[in-house]
């Protein structure tokens, strides 16, 4: 098995102390033209790395910043997380990104993996709704900010999207095509996406006289929706119209009822949520509310650095909620 070369066999090999090594490495001009090359030509001829964590844990400072989304296979995440590598590369840091898999149990998991490593700091999307595992990282002191979640002012730093007015763009938008009677397939109503979505539905509704029924998941993916479709063509009677708490549980629910000859937008209007590129891309092209996710997880990120940077002193918590826009598209049309 290979192993790696420290610097003392670096030392050793080429006939100097440890601190002259160092020195080469870091401080080149202070080392005599003939030992810095002796040096060189060990540490080529070994294939010496120097090790950047070991260098930046001695000065008490990482230049990885971690990110914990609640799902990698929605691809809303994945442009959270290129937004958020932009901002860390142009300030010279990397990400590591990790997945929770909405799982409370692996986000506590992760975040001790953090605190391990003393990572510069973190980006959350959380999955525990108790605030129980950010309260126990907290005395780390490793700093954090909540992406696509609204965290209080005192505990850190937020960037989210006003999800209250944006399930207010999709039901409006089907109430305004004529529709009366509505269903809401959402995730776990412990997200608070999902909360605020449900509960955003619901308000727009008020006055309308029209009815919305509710179909809750135990995720947010394809699969669910799903399995959503077949429950929503099991009613009676069926809903005119759906709106799905994200895309992929719309993309779920259109393939349900295509598998079931029910025509969209004819017989059921759908609307996603996130915008992500699949939903231009569909069978039936999905009515979707956009977010901003690449410029949610830049902000978030410019948040973080700002804080663990030099001027960490006159870093203030912010909370930054971003405005939702609707995408109108084939699966929802004006009904006569």
């Amino acid at each position: 098995m290979s192993r790696t070369v420290g610097i003392k066999e670096v030392a050793r090999a080429a006939g100097v102390s440890v601190g002259t090594v160092s020195n080469v490495i870091n401080r080149p001009a202070v080392v005599a033209e003939e030992t810095r090359l002796r040096v060189q030509s060990a540490i080529e001829r070994l294939g010496y790395v120097r090790s950047e964590a070991a260098r930046h844990l001695r000065a008490g400072r990482s230049r990885i910043i971690a990110l914990l989304v609640l799902d990698m296979a929605n691809p809303f995440f994945v442009d959270v997380a290129a937004g958020a590598e932009r901002a860390a590369r142009a300030a010279g840091l990397g990400v590591m990104l990790c997945n929770s898999a909405q799982s409370p149990a692996e986000e506590a998991e992760y975040l001790a993996l953090f605190a391990e490593q003393r990572v510069r700091g973190v980006l959350i999307t959380p999955a525990g709704t108790t605030g129980e595992n950010l309260t126990a990282f907290q005395r780390h002191g490793i700093p954090y900010v909540s992406v696509d979640r609204v965290a209080p002012s005192a505990e850190g730093c937020s960037v989210s999207v006003d999800d209250l007015r944006g399930a207010g763009l999709a039901v409006r938008h089907l109430l305004e095509s004529g529709h009366r009677d509505l269903a809401h397939v959402t995730g776990p109503v412990r997200l608070s996406q999902c909360r605020d979505r449900r509960t955003g539905a619901t308000r727009a509704l008020r006055g309308s006289g029209a009815r919305l029924r509710h179909i809750e998941g135990s995720r947010m993916d394809v699969a669910t929706g799903r399995d959503a479709g077949a429950r929503l063509l099991g009613m009676s009677p069926r809903p005119t119209a759906v709106f799905c708490a994200n895309d992929l549980l719309a993309l779920g629910v259109l393939q349900a009822l295509y598998a079931a000859g029910v025509s969209v937008p004819e017989e059921i209007a759908l609307v996603g949520y996130d915008d992500i590129e699949f939903a231009a891309a569909a069978a039936v092209p999905l009515t979707s509310v956009r977010q901003p996710a690449y410029r949610m997880g830049r902000a978030a990120a410019d948040l973080l650095i700002e804080e663990t940077g030099e001027a960490a002193a006159d870093h203030t918590h912010q909370r930054i909620v971003l405005q939702p826009e609707l995408v109108v598209r084939a699966s929802t049309l004006p009904r006569g």
